[in-house]
């Protein structure tokens, strides 16, 4: 029976694993090794030596098979040619006479299994398995093979060209277990954000205000390559608009007044990391020209020099208005829109989240309890009454509002329960919301009202977003609805003059 040896590299979620942190499991490498019966392990590692030799040692005990820990240290740990030479040397150093080879593809990052693909199906061949908390470990079959003297050529090019050859390689994404959801809608957007954080491409982020752009562009980051780098948050709304350049790109001492010493920009900052620039809408169109030449040429000029700086930064924009409109109005400019628009994150608001409020509404008030000491109040529990109240409020201000609403109920309930007064206390009507209530509920009937009219104004209304909701889906815009069928729902487009 020949000798089986399991090769792969430590990734984050395996560290998370031996820390026990629930959400990661066992992590992909003991998921591997607990699947088959090995006799021999080697792991290699790019973090701190006491982390990798304590994840060893966490391993040790859950098998049997002699572990071989190689430390080593990438300038980055998406740099395929530093990558490849590391794994080769490992795999040279084996004696490879009536071996079993195995590769597992999952821990790490999509570059290290790209290598793997490419090393298994030419120089060095191997079997490869990948696993997941949903799926467990599987066997991966690469339906095509590359020919060894082209790994050189491979191993220069982007990381979107190489990440594209380990489609069925599981993402690390345990980062986006903070946004709490069980929604469909933002199942399929979450899905959507872990394949955009893998890649070092713009991603813009649109939702109205409350609907947690910063939780998810920190998710991105968090879940991509460049986790252990910086991640730079910058609100574009609240800096004076004579001090934006400033801020992004940084200023030499004695380039205006009160420079009183050289300081660096976000983007100098952010460098090696992802920048978070949100309410990009905000900018000033004079700076909207300089952030465009920052992205095409991946440096910085501070203010007060004409030397510019060499930086690797990746950008994640967000807005509560709809970038696009934004362009066609003339308040942005259309370049940098295609430019940061390369992959678009669409966050719908709370209302539109069926199934969430309910989780939302748990996970908020155990925030609120976790800080009960720091606010001075009691551990607080919510009566039935108040969530049936909170379950049927629109929420205006999407999650932001629900989290503010839940405080304020805790600090003015003297109870351990929060009843339904206090809730009815708590929300805030919104200016908006309650325009649209009187718009439509509560006119006046005495001096007459032109229902069909009304009516038609409603139905046009939500057709009109079930439509852009569901891209021009009919047939799925008709079940958003309750109507039974696409043809019920095209003759009351006919009825109320709604056009695709």
């Amino acid at each position: 029976m020949p000798k089986k040896i399991l090769v792969a590299w430590i990734g984050r979620t395996d560290l998370k694993a031996a820390a026990g942190e629930s959400a990661a499991g066992d992590g992909p490498v003991a998921q591997g090794v607990q699947a088959d019966s090995y006799d021999a392990i080697y792991l290699l590692s790019d973090f701190p030596a006491a982390e990798s030799k304590s994840y060893v040692d966490w391993l040790a005990s859950r098998s049997g098979a002699a572990i071989h820990l190689r430390s080593v240290k990438l300038n980055s740990p998406i740099n395929f040619g530093e990558i490849y030479e590391c794994v080769v040397e490992v795999l040279e150093a084996i004696d490879r006479r009536g071996t079993q080879l195995t590769y597992h593809l999952s821990p790490g990052t999509p570059a290290m299994a790209s290598v793997w693909i490419l090393l298994a199906k030419t120089t060095h061949p191997a079997r490869l398995i990948q696993s997941s908390l949903q799926s467990g470990v599987q066997e991966a079959d690469i339906p095509f093979d590359i020919a060894a003297e082209f790994i050189p050529k491979l191993l220069q090019q982007s990381d979107e060209r190489l990440t594209s050859l380990a489609q069925g390689a599981p993402d690390e994404d345990a980062e986006f277990g903070s946004i709490i959801h069980r929604s469909a809608i933002m199942k399929r957007i979450i899905a959507q954000a872990r394949r955009v954080a893998i890649r070092s491409i713009p991603v813009l982020i649109e939702g109205e205000s409350g609907t947690g752009k910063e939780l998810m562009a920190r998710a991105i980051h968090k879940a991509s390559p460049r986790a252990d780098k910086p991640f730079i948050s910058v609100n574009c709304g609240a800096i004076p608009p004579e001090l934006v350049e400033s801020e992004f790109f940084g200023h030499k001492k004695g380039a205006f007044t009160g420079a009183v010493t050289n300081r660096k920009g976000h983007f100098e900052r952010a460098d090696g990391g992802s920048i978070f620039l949100d309410e990009i809408g905000e900018l000033p169109k004079a700076i909207q020209v300089k952030l465009l030449r920052t992205l095409q040429e991946g440096e910085v000029t501070p203010v007060g020099t004409s030397d510019p700086r060499k930086i690797d930064v990746r950008v994640i924009v967000a807005t509560n208005r709809t970038l696009i409109n934004e362009v066609a109005d003339g308040r942005f400019r259309e370049d940098l829109f295609y430019r940061l628009a390369v992959a678009i994150v669409k966050l719908p608001p709370l209302r539109e989240r069926a199934g969430d409020i309910s989780l939302l509404i748990e996970a908020l008030l155990q925030q609120v309890n976790d800080a009960a000491v720091a606010i001075g109040i009691k551990h607080k529990k919510l009566s039935a009454g108040a969530k049936n109240l909170m379950l049927q409020h629109a929420w205006p201000g999407n999650i932001r509002e629900l989290l503010n609403t839940l405080q304020r109920a805790a600090v003015w309930s003297d109870e351990e329960t929060i009843g339904l007064e206090a809730i009815k206390d708590a929300i805030l009507m919104s200016p908006r919301g309650s325009a649209s209530a009187d718009g439509v509920l509560n006119r006046p009937v005495e001096p007459g009202v032109e229902l069909e009219s009304l009516m038609a104004q409603v139905a046009r209304h939500y057709i009109e977003r079930a439509l852009e909701h569901t891209r021009n889906n009919k047939t799925q815009a008709a079940k958003l609805l309750g109507f039974g069928n696409y043809q019920t729902f095209t003759n009351w487009m006919n009825r109320y003059g709604v056009e695709r």
